[in-house]
Parts: structure tokens; sequence; C-alpha cells
């Protein structure tokens, strides 16, 4: 059993539907979430299904004699950053090597690199009249969106695609395979 932590910034509804996802599921479990933020609903989301969480500052976040006695406290096997808007830093990559995976709300590499998350990702989506766009699954790597590719799934644009519209579509892609993606990733080390 593949013992998973999700690492969040926001609300939060890829965090909680991973965590339904492998509730009861004989392959991985999510056994803690990790926020920067400590008024991230994906808090509320975990206490309401019953996960632990930890608020960990950027300072903490980047100091190994911090964070790894709360991940090991956990037995944590794999990280899921899920919305996370802050870098790996290098300990976790080097200790959790290809097993820390992160979503990319876009077909990277348009689009990934140091501010681009979220709605920014999308302005600039529209902005380049782009007639498709999609997700991106990807190790992490020391490189800001740089990580080898696992799997990416797209959709397309029309013209007329608000951002709010794009911002959708990129959820029904996320809501339907990132879980997947992760159960597969999991199967195989």
């Amino acid at each position: 059993m593949t013992r998973i932590a999700i690492f969040v910034s926001g609300s939060g509804t890829n965090c909680e539907n991973i965590i339904r996802y492998f509730q009861h599921h004989d392959k991985g479990r999510v056994e803690l979430v990790v926020s920067n933020r400590d008024d991230a609903y994906a808090l509320v989301r975990a206490a309401n299904l019953n996960v632990p969480s930890v608020v960990v500052n950027k300072s903490q976040l980047n100091d190994e004699s911090y964070l790894m006695p709360i991940l090991r406290q956990y037995d944590i096997d794999f990280i899921v950053l899920a919305g996370f808007l802050l870098m790996a830093p290098s300990y976790l990559i080097n200790i959790y090597k290809d097993r820390i995976i992160n979503l990319h709300p876009a077909l990277l590499p348009k689009f990934g690199g140091k501010g681009m998350y979220g709605h920014h990702v999308h302005e600039a989506v529209k902005a380049a009249a782009e007639t498709e766009t999609g997700i991106t699954i990807h190790y992490v790597s020391e490189v800001c969106d740089g990580g080898k590719i696992i799997a990416q799934f797209k959709t397309s644009l029309l013209p007329t695609d608000t951002i709010e519209d794009i911002e959708q579509k990129i959820h029904v892609l996320e809501q339907s395979h990132f879980p997947q993606v992760i159960e597969s990733v999991i199967t195989n080390i």
C-alpha cells in the first residue's frame, strides 16, 4: 500500500477527488495533506474526509529537518502536488526521486514555468488563441514544470470560449484523469 501525501495551496477540489478515489483502494491511500496556507479550503476538505493535515510555511518547507520527520511520521511513500504553488525543495526531490508528481493546467511545454498557474495559464492560453489546451501530469524536477511528462489529456477550444470556459474544461479533465494517472504511477513503483 502506497501512502500518499497531497501538497496543496488552494480550494482543494483535486485534493478531495484524489482522497475519495483512494479511500477504499488496495494500492494506495492519502495519509496526509500538506498546505503552505492555513486558509486553504483543502484543509477543510481533508478534515471532512478524516485525513490529517499540516500547514508549513516556506521556510519550514525548505527545512529538511522540519518537514522530513512529519513525512516519516505518516510513512509517506509518494507525493502529489495538486495546486501547490511553491517549488518543491531539492532535498525533497532527491529523497522522493520519481515519487513526486505535479498536475499542470496546460499542455507543457507550452504555458509552463514561473508564474504560470491557475487563471494565469488560462489567460495566456486565451491570449494565444489556442485551439486546444489540456492538462499535463509530470514528475517533479528542480526545473519548474520541467520534469518528465507522464500523461497529457487534451480538450478543444472555441474562439468564443471565455477564461472561465477554459477553466471549466480543464477542471473536467483534472477530475476525470488525475486520480487514475496517480493509480497507474503508484502501481508501477
